[in-house]
């Protein structure tokens, strides 16, 4: 895995697999994704990118 931060995507899920410790994303991009039909609240998003450390 590479360890370049990536600036353009901010996170601040630290149980991340790909979470750098300056709060950015070392991937190059991410999949957002839902679990609601019809999504009305940012609660309803999630990033499918995630992965366990």
């Amino acid at each position: 895995m590479d360890c370049k931060c990536n600036t353009c995507i901010e996170c601040t899920v630290a149980s991340c697999r790909h979470h750098a410790d300056n709060n950015y994303c070392m991937l190059d991009k991410i999949l957002i994704g839902t679990h609601e039909c019809n999504p009305t609240m940012d609660q309803c998003t999630d990033c499918k990118s995630f992965a366990k450390k």
